[in-house]
């Protein structure tokens, strides 16, 4: 399914797991790297206003569909496509990883939410190899001098998997730039999922987002962050209802 208008579209092209894991393991196969991006709502209000981010989310390789709103909405157009928060996709991709030898590293806000993330990880997948974990300078650029540092120590590294947690725009941006100059490596921008594996965030509970009310969760967690992103969400819904009808 397609979002936004003219110069502004983005598409959700993977409808599924089974999808996307398919695709992952020939790229893994292949010894192809990819860009993986999951868009949610608040991607939705930032791509319009935002042209750097609407070109590098074009840059993704495999874009799926983080927000039940988006599931929504691709019901309402009759191009449904299945719920996959970048969360849930980080113990699934790390076994993948793991059955096919391949090394990954973490990228992350801080060096201890990226030890907690690699601690977790390695208890739950004990046969994974995690060749790199890197946390950027405060003020990361992630199309500059240091990103292509990052770059660097990844190909030196052997890293084939990068899960990149440094929210959006920044996640995206970084892997649409190191798509290229570690043409090996699969990236995969996954929000809060390394936060929540080392404990520094706390994810709402499985019944809250079974009913669709993680987003009431995490607005409760850090209202003066979180109420203000929610509402501007909420205010997009109705253009974005009219452009699903139009795309029945």
């Amino acid at each position: 399914m397609k979002f936004g208008q003219g110069r502004y579209v983005v598409e959700v092209n993977v409808p599924d797991r089974a999808a996307l894991f398919r695709s992952i393991r020939k790229k893994f196969s292949d010894g192809e790297g990819f860009a993986l991006a999951t868009l949610n709502l608040d991607h939705l209000t930032k791509l319009p206003v935002d042209p750097t981010f609407v070109a590098a989310y074009q840059a993704q390789d495999l874009v799926v569909a983080d927000g039940r709103p988006v599931v929504w909405l691709s019901q309402l157009a009759k191009q449904p496509v299945e719920l996959m928060p970048g969360s849930d996709l980080v113990i699934p991709l790390t076994e993948l990883a793991a059955e096919m030898q391949m090394p990954i590293a973490l990228m992350g806000s801080s060096d201890e939410a990226l030890a907690g993330a690699k601690a977790a990880l390695e208890a739950r997948v004990p046969q994974i190899n995690i060749a790199l974990t890197h946390a950027p300078a405060y003020g990361f650029d992630p199309t500059g001098d240091e990103a292509n540092k990052i770059c660097d120590l990844l190909n030196n590294s052997g890293a084939q998997l990068c899960f990149i947690a440094l929210g959006a725009p920044k996640q995206e941006l970084f892997a649409a730039f190191a798509r290229t100059r570690s043409p090996q490596v699969g990236f995969a921008s996954i929000g809060a999922g390394l936060d929540f594996l080392s404990g520094h965030q706390v994810r709402a509970p499985k019944i809250m987002r079974m009913l669709a009310l993680e987003w009431f969760w995490r607005a409760m967690q850090s209202p003066r962050r979180m109420i203000p992103r929610y509402a501007k969400c909420f205010a997009i819904l109705p253009r974005l209802i009219l452009d699903a009808w139009r795309q029945r």
